[in-house]
């Protein structure tokens, strides 16, 4: 299901994913296979984190992360890779996430919707 997105919202999109560090959902991947420490983070909505989210994944939805994140995540050295369902928003979220000081923050380009297209292992909703 393709997104019709606005003109406005991608040149936001793009001007945030000029300060923020991006990585493939292939280097997700091999990150969990090899047991490197991450949190990885979700950032859609509460209905589409119900429906299916990539194993081990936290849900902090795009709309609160930046009102909840200090208390969640107190570490600003925290690497955290955020996700959403193709890039866009966990991009957004994660350039204002640096704003606030944390550190380590990655944007997973392709999000839910790549990481499931490639046939990775999801968790259904519960």
């Amino acid at each position: 299901m393709a997104k019709n997105h606005s003109q406005r919202f991608l040149d936001i999109v793009d001007d945030a994913k000029s300060r923020v560090l991006e990585c493939t959902i292939q280097d997700v991947k091999i990150r969990k296979e090899e047991g490197e420490e991450f949190l990885l983070i979700d950032v859609r909505e509460s209905h589409e984190f119900s429906t299916g989210r990539i194993p081990g994944a936290k849900h902090i939805s795009k709309g609160i992360i930046e009102r909840d994140v200090e208390q969640l995540i107190p570490d600003a050295s925290t690497l955290l890779i955020l996700y959403c369902g193709g890039g866009f928003r966990s991009a957004l979220a994660a350039d204002n996430l640096q704003k606030m000081g944390y550190t380590q923050v990655i944007s997973m380009d392709g999000g839910y919707s790549g990481w499931k297209a490639a046939g990775y292992e999801i968790e259904s909703g519960s």
